[in-house]
């Protein structure tokens, strides 16, 4: 079979890429058919099957014979007594003539039949070695076809094993850039960094911006860090709230924009809430917005929200300048007196007790470098209500930032992944995907649980869904409904075998904002292997590392329906990945551990795209059933992370 190499089996800018999947192509012929080998017979030693035919013929002729034997003795006898007696002279020799003539005569005719009896028995044993050796030249006829057969049919066998074993056995798993998000359904924290860091490596690979807002509080990113580190990046991480007053994120927002960040910050623990409720928060920040004037501080918020809300000392503020005593006044008239008064307080008070958390935003920005990999995280130290007020924040000002800005002619150029979506109301959500499908930003939103407000919106839109274990029996049961549980997918071994060796995720993220330089330029490292970066810099890799060559390359499988106790056994990095194409809906299981890339038999094509690569290069390279082979070339090329950037 010619060696077939696609050419466009490469990381493609176009792809985002969700695992690989495990196929064999070609199944393993089995043990070599076996060599057909003659009936070795001792040289020089007599048949055995001859010999007991000469003895059981000679028996038989013994036994036949055995009377005339004694007749013919007795007859020989009766002559010589004759022949005695008429030397005596006791008999005439006339009658002793005659009698030795008849006596004599009987004996010969008896023994001529007895030799002609031994004469028949060589001749039968010899008509038996003639047909024994017809039969012998026959079978050794038979044994050269035999022959002839196997070892054609072992030239087969030994064309099937070295397709099987020279095959690719994983292929990568990818959807168009043409998606507006990937929605990911259930998962644990181990099983999502697999996932970030493999789509966030080849995001950054492919020259693009990668934003990751982690709200698990389990550091899904960290390896992904360290990649971009070992590759020449310097990412820029936020481990909030400890790097709020160096967070800028939303300082050049006009104060409409900010007023409705803070108005969506506030509801965050009133998910009841209406757009009407919304509504009047955001008219109370925007009126409190326009007395400050642009620039406002939200520590400036804060205080003139305590002056409308009549908490505390107004003088204390006015002694720290956040506000001053023309700002004063002009907060106590902003609203009529009466009932609504009341109100106005009520919530100028509440927006004032959340808000706080956000209070030393930004008062000690510096101006950061340039980082193609940004990350911000809450700290699993602070408060649980705190950190989400955070992630709130963070969400919705990056809403407002997306809204600002042009679309892009190179979609998922940008790409934002939201570890922990499902602790975001439901109406931040829906803005973040408007504004990121406006400005062509790719979208990642994976959730722990599939709450009501989940179910509602996933997949919406132009968007892939992909499914990873579901503890929950409810949540996987809404999981196997959506994909559909006429599915049958197979699982490698392999996937199994590193889910259960894999230890969970420990530790935390390491500040990287204030160690920063101010104004330090961009740099390129010396690091150019992508694969070799995965097996030095990420847990995956240095687990997969321990496994032997066989294993990684000679692996079972088993296949199994997708129902719901599947949906809840699956391995930590296996996702099953639905998308729409023209052709219909594709559902695919897929393997998101990274250091399966640095494998000798994973290419960066898909299985589809290979197919058509291997028939486009030669078009008489299928196999029986008139599928075309994979790609028996070389493993992938070294990836090296400059490549592709723009």
């Amino acid at each position: 079979m010619t060696d077939v190499h696609p050419e466009h089996a490469q990381l493609q800018a176009d792809r985002i890429y969700l695992g690989w999947q495990y196929i064999l192509l070609h199944p393993d012929p089995g043990p070599p058919p076996k060599r057909p080998s003659p009936v070795e017979e001792a040289p020089g030693e007599p048949d055995p099957a001859v010999q007991e035919l000469m003895r059981r013929e000679r028996m038989q002729e013994d036994m036949l014979n055995r009377p005339v034997r004694f007749l013919r003795v007795f007859l020989l006898a009766l002559t010589v007594v004759i022949l005695a007696v008429a030397l005596a002279g006791y008999l005439a020799w006339p009658f002793a003539l005659v009698a030795l003539v008849a006596s004599g005569g009987v004996a010969a005719i008896l023994s001529y039949a007895l030799l002609q009896g031994d004469r028949a028995v060589r001749y039968r044993v010899l008509e038996q070695q003639a047909r024994d050796d017809r039969q012998r030249r026959e079978r050794d006829k038979d044994l050269f076809r035999a022959q002839e057969e196997h070892a054609e049919r072992y030239r087969e066998w030994q064309e099937s094993k070295e397709r099987h074993d020279r095959q690719l056995t994983w292929y990568a798993v990818a959807v168009p850039d043409e998606l507006d998000r990937i929605d990911v359904a259930g998962g644990t924290l181990p099983g999502w960094s697999a996932l970030v860091t493999l789509l966030g490596a080849t995001r950054l690979y492919s020259g693009g911006h990668l934003t990751v807002l982690d709200l698990s509080e389990g550091a899904i990113a960290k390896d992904l860090i360290e990649l971009a580190r070992k590759g020449g990046d310097d990412p820029l991480v936020w481990v909030l709230p400890v790097d709020l007053p160096r967070l800028d994120l939303g300082a050049t927002l006009k104060p409409e924009a900010f007023a409705d960040v803070l108005a969506h910050v506030v509801s965050v623990s009133e998910e009841q809430r209406s757009t009407r409720d919304l509504s009047f928060d955001n008219a109370i920040l925007e009126r409190v917005l326009e007395v400050l004037g642009e620039n406002a501080t939200i520590s400036q918020v804060t205080a003139a929200l305590r002056a409308l809300a009549q908490v505390g000392d107004p003088r204390d503020d006015l002694r720290f300048g956040l506000i001053t005593a023309t700002q004063l006044e002009r907060i106590g008239t902003l609203f009529g007196r009466g009932v609504s008064d009341r109100v106005v307080i009520e919530r100028a008070w509440a927006l004032e007790s959340q808000l706080r958390k956000l209070e030393t935003l930004g008062t000690q920005a510096v101006r950061l470098p340039p980082a193609r990999l940004r990350v911000v995280s809450m700290d699993r130290q602070a408060g649980v209500f705190g950190n989400r007020v955070l992630g709130t924040y963070v969400a919705t000002a990056l809403t407002h930032i997306l809204r600002q800005s042009p679309s892009s002619d190179r979609p998922w150029y940008h790409t934002i992944i939201v570890a922990g979506a499902d602790k975001l109301r439901g109406d931040v959500l829906d803005r973040l995907m408007d504004a990121c499908e406006t400005s062509r930003t790719g979208l990642v939103l994976t959730y722990r649980s599939l709450t009501p407000t989940v179910r509602e919106r996933l997949g919406r839109g132009h968007a892939a869904v992909a499914f990873m274990r579901l503890g929950n029996a409810e949540d996987a049961r809404v999981a196997s409904e959506h994909v559909g549980t006429e599915h049958r997918l197979e699982l490698a071994q392999l996937t199994e075998t590193i889910s259960d060796s894999l230890p969970g995720l420990d530790g935390g993220y390491t500040s990287t904002i204030s160690q920063v330089e101010d104004g330090r330029e961009e740099r390129d490292g010396d690091h150019a292997d992508l694969a070799e970066d995965i097996t030095e810099s990420t847990e995956w890799g240095r687990t997969a590392d321990k496994i032997s060559e066989k294993e990684r390359v000679l692996q079972r499988s088993r296949e199994f329906l997708v129902e719901p106790h599947q949906l809840q056994q699956l391995p930590t990095t296996s996702v099953i990945v639905t998308d729409a194409t023209a052709d219909g809906r594709r559902v695919r299981l897929a393997d998101a551990n990274p250091a399966i890339l640095t494998f000798p038999k994973t290419t960066l094509g898909e299985l589809e795209d290979v197919r058509e690569a291997v028939l486009a290069l030669d078009p008489q390279a299928v196999d029986g059933n008139g599928e075309p082979p994979p790609n028996l070339g070389p493993p992938p090329p070294r990836l090296d992370w400059r490549k592709g950037r723009q």
